[in-house]
């Protein structure tokens, strides 16, 4: 069953503003697009980065009749973004469109002046992309997902769905995000799991090249469930996180419904593809003379559980009634 989501968001409405005065310009803006992932159709990034542009048609933008897009995907890589990044510079592209924190890190480091629009930041001012997050200071902002926030609710409900957990494989990647912001997520599912009596265990992968490592440590811990933690890389490995899940009958909950729609138990956290929706206001605004500097990082108010109750069955799993009614989403 399928359920009307919204998102609101704090830090001020953004109005789709008329768009003659921009059509009166000779310059067609050239936009870059940067992102971590793969940018094939199994890469769930690819998703959130798409509905960035039907949020911009209704604004009035027209992919090669008022606005050009020059996209830069890494593979997964991030040795790759800073490269990536440079080049778009060197195009002397108006703006940066930036998928998630290690894009936008990236593309900061690249020019201090190109305004960057980044779309699904984990925590922008720990990882100090931003001075605070109602006045960003510099040429960054755009959209948060609060990824430290909500790791310590994914173990609950994973507790929840599943009876009896009392080990859980964590599989992380140690520098998806800035150090502090990594740090802060570890102590909170840590907390959490001493206070619901579950035993972590972090198995890292920093590449999708290590991740039939981290398979195959997972795979020896012999856990009651996997935790996937926030990180652009993973999601762009989603597909290859979901089969290894099946195949090992390992219950597994995601930061993003991506996961869920690919197979994946259970995921808890904000709808992306709404986020970027969101984010596409902030790059209009920029066209039209606002600063970054000015313009506070967006923040969601309402979060998904999504539930795939075909993988629970496949799972001999039993979901209690009182969770399917809060779900915002049940794929049956």
């Amino acid at each position: 069953m399928r359920r009307r989501q919204f998102i609101r968001f704090v830090g001020g409405a953004v109005a789709a503003w008329p768009f003659t005065a921009h059509a009166q310009s000779t310059k067609m803006p050239q936009i870059g697009v940067l992102s971590l992932g793969r940018g094939d159709k199994s890469d769930g990034s690819l998703t959130t980065i798409n509905a960035f542009m039907p949020a911009l048609r209704e604004l009035g933008y027209t992919e090669g009749l008022n606005i050009a897009f020059e996209r830069k995907f890494a593979d997964g890589d991030a040795k790759k973004l800073s490269g990536l990044a440079q080049e778009l510079v060197d195009r002397r592209v108006d703006a940066i469109v930036a998928f998630a924190t290690p894009a936008a890190r990236a593309a900061k480091q690249a020019s201090s002046t190109i305004p960057i629009i980044a779309i699904a930041m984990a925590d922008p001012v720990e990882d100090e992309l931003v001075s605070s997050l109602a006045r960003p200071g510099g040429n960054v902002t755009g959209t948060t997902f609060l990824g430290p926030e909500l790791v310590s609710k994914r173990l609950q409900l994973l507790k929840e769905i599943v009876p009896g957990l009392s080990r859980v494989v964590v599989l992380w990647h140690p520098d998806a995000y800035g150090q502090r912001t990594m740090s802060g997520m570890l102590k909170e599912i840590e907390s959490t799991a001493q206070s619901l009596g579950t035993r972590l265990q972090l198995v890292p992968a920093t590449s999708p090249d290590e991740l039939s490592t981290a398979f195959a440590a997972m795979t020896a811990q012999r856990a009651d469930g996997l935790i996937v933690f926030p990180s652009p890389m993973l999601f762009s490995q989603y597909s290859r996180i979901v089969t290894f899940a099946a195949n090992n009958h390992l219950p597994a909950m995601y930061a993003a419904r991506e996961a869920v729609e690919l197979g994946g138990l259970a995921s808890y956290g904000v709808n992306l593809p709404n986020l970027s929706r969101a984010t596409a206001t902030y790059l209009d605004k920029i066209l039209k003379g606002a600063k970054p500097a000015e313009l506070p990082v967006q923040q969601p108010t309402k979060f998904e559980l999504v539930i795939n109750l075909k993988t629970a069955n496949a799972l001999g799993l039993t979901i209690g009634r009182d969770l399917v009614q809060i779900a915002d989403e049940v794929i049956e």
